[in-house]
């Protein structure tokens, strides 16, 4: 029996001595296979056994019970340089009460998950599920800046309402975190950029932020070499709140509409029209598109900006060079900078940085793939107490390699 159990733990150079039922418990009686071990003081091998030290360790379940080993860790005494020692085992960290492999199993189930959960699901604290993300991120954490050549920068929200922003790193070839600042100031995000070394940042030829001069600025300080590129989204989300300033304004005007039944009918159109307006019209469902037909029956203006808008769009959707792209541009920032007078004017102050799109065509939707994720994290953690442990949490679902844990 001992030798299948053996078998079964599958701890190479360790042997089962003895099992017991402890309730829903399995314990192992385990201890090293050789009756030797090697002096870490001068590197001689000792057979003179000190004393015995028992104790347990948790380990992975077999089937559905809890296993522990009760492991001796014997004591020897060098014969050479008379010195105590313990012999090592390779399978447990010192003075951890659970097996590498098991806090393994834990944090992998972190990954998908949060610490409360998966303290709960194992009989184990949160504080213990923790220190196991915590040990095994300083052995296995390895963050690879190697090939950086594109850099998206965004930002987002720790807590609800907009407070405490955090800076998002992220290499958009990869679609990796690669980075975490604890605020939008530039000493904060400087501090973690110039952590990667001069020789990484000199290889970076492209970098993606929203419309924000405190990333531009920073940007062009540390990376004069790169290209900065305004993301798309982003500057397509200032036409768009454009669009939706005339939406507002519209309503507004219709509550002095002289006509009762013509009220009526504005206001029933333009409700719940937000979305119909805004969403690329090629991704509309059948309902919206249903709206959007009744907001342009009823109002020629925002018939004209929704045109506009999508013209907009349809210049940075549609494949340009630099060239047809700018020029699609500049004849649309003509025509419309009545219209859209608030974005007309960012797109001009923004202008190098728009139209290098057309060069490179990088837009930061990696970036907003990963934010989602992190608030996800944020949200399944309950809040975190610092943002180390936040970054840390962060960071092993993009670096931890479990494969050499």
């Amino acid at each position: 029996m001992n030798l299948l159990l053996t078998q079964l733990l599958g701890l190479p150079g360790i042997e089962v001595e003895d099992y017991s039922d402890v309730g829903d418990r399995l314990i192992l009686t385990v201890e090293a296979a050789t009756e030797q071990a090697t002096c870490p003081q001068c590197g001689e091998v000792s057979r003179h056994l000190h004393q015995n030290h028992d104790y347990l360790v948790r380990d992975l379940d077999m089937g559905q019970r809890q296993t522990w080993l009760k492991v001796n860790r014997r004591q020897f005494k060098c014969q050479t340089c008379s010195k105590p020692f313990s012999e090592p085992f390779d399978f447990i960290q010192p003075r951890r009460k659970y097996t590498d492999r098991f806090a393994l199993h834990i944090v992998q189930q972190v990954l998908h998950s949060d610490t409360h959960n998966v303290a709960l699901n194992n009989g184990l604290t949160d504080d213990v599920v923790w220190s196991m993300v915590e040990s095994l991120s300083k052995k296995n954490l390895n963050i690879d800046l190697r090939g950086l050549k594109r850099l998206g920068i965004d930002e987002i929200a720790l807590q609800k309402g907009q407070k405490n922003f955090i800076t998002v790193l992220v290499d958009l070839d990869r679609k990796t975190l690669i980075g975490l600042a604890p605020s939008r100031l530039q000493k904060d995000i400087r501090t973690v950029i110039e952590s990667w070394g001069s020789e990484i940042l000199s290889e970076i030829i492209e970098v993606s932020i929203d419309l924000s001069g405190n990333y531009r600025g920073l940007v062009q300080k540390m990376l004069p070499q790169a290209s900065i590129v305004a993301d798309r989204f982003h500057v397509t989300k200032i036409v768009n709140e454009d669009v939706n300033q005339v939406r507002r304004a519209v309503l507004k005007a219709n509550e002095n509409n002289p006509d009762p039944m013509e009220k009526v009918k504005v206001k029933e159109a333009l409700k719940q029209s937000k979305y119909a307006l805004l969403k690329p019209e090629a991704h509309l469902t059948d309902k919206q598109k249903l709206k959007l037909a009744e907001v342009k029956a009823v109002s020629p203006l925002l018939a004209e900006a929704h045109r506009q808008k999508e013209a907009f769009r349809d210049i940075f959707q549609t494949p340009k060079n630099w060239t047809e792209g700018t020029l699609s541009l500049l004849d649309w920032l003509a025509e419309n900078q009545k219209r859209f007078h608030g974005s007309v004017g960012t797109l001009c102050r923004w202008f190098g940085e728009v139209t290098a799109y057309f060069d490179y065509r990088t837009t930061s939707g990696a970036v907003e793939g990963i934010n989602n994720k992190l608030k996800l994290i944020k949200r399944s953690g309950y809040g975190f107490r610092n943002f180390a442990n936040f970054r840390l949490r962060c960071l092993i679902c993009w670096h931890l390699n479990c494969s050499s844990a």
